[in-house]
């Protein structure tokens, strides 16, 4: 877990981030996070204590109920179950397809067959949306993140201006009186040089 708030991390799936007030309390795994937010509990912080999903900016919701290692269960990653079916140590999976006739003709007349041409346009579209839909996620999870954190601040609104404007020259401006972690947290969201830019 890393309770550091200067080590550089690229906000990624599976990873959380606690706040306590306007202070990044800690960060790690959706477990070590309930835990963190559990032990802010404990010591009757009078904050609000908030974990962010880093990948989405969402606030993410824990039942911190129970003893220590009651909440670490609970919140730990599901294993995944054994299936039999495909290729398994491939990773492969069989589901069902739906397609109309003529679909079916084409993808059976290309190179490898039906399977191999709908792996490659898969591949190619995931690529696509990767490229292009990146800078939108990017700076759709900072502002989930800034208007839980910071909505009633100063700025707030001119600082969403130049979130979605792209303009990190005006955010850094309008955010420069903000809690330096919240400041941070945010550029986080928007990858090392602070802009809504492939990640």
């Amino acid at each position: 877990m890393n309770d550091s708030p200067d080590e550089t991390e690229s906000p990624g799936a599976g990873s959380f981030v606690v706040f306590e007030g306007f202070a990044r309390l800690a960060s790690g795994t959706l477990a070590e996070a309930a835990l963190a937010a559990k032990r802010a509990q404990e010591r009757g912080t009078r904050s609000a204590v908030l974990v962010f999903d880093q990948a989405t900016g969402a606030v993410t919701d824990l039942d911190l109920r129970g003893t220590e290692p009651e909440i670490a269960a609970r919140h730990a990653p599901l294993a995944r179950p054994a299936t039999k079916r495909g290729r398994p140590k491939l990773g492969v999976v069989a589901r069902e397809v739906t397609l109309l006739p003529r679909h079916w003709e084409w993808l059976g007349s290309q190179p490898g067959g039906a399977s191999v041409a709908l792996r490659r346009l898969v591949e190619a579209a995931r690529k696509l949306d990767s490229e292009s839909g990146a800078p939108r996620r990017r700076t759709e999870a900072a502002y989930r993140f800034m208007s839980a954190m910071a909505g009633d601040l100063p700025g707030f609104e001119d600082a969403a201006r130049a979130l979605f404007a792209q303009d990190r020259e005006r955010l850094l401006h309008c955010i420069r009186a903000w809690a330096p972690d919240i400041r941070d947290q945010l550029l986080r969201y928007l990858g090392p040089s602070g802009e809504a830019g492939p990640g």
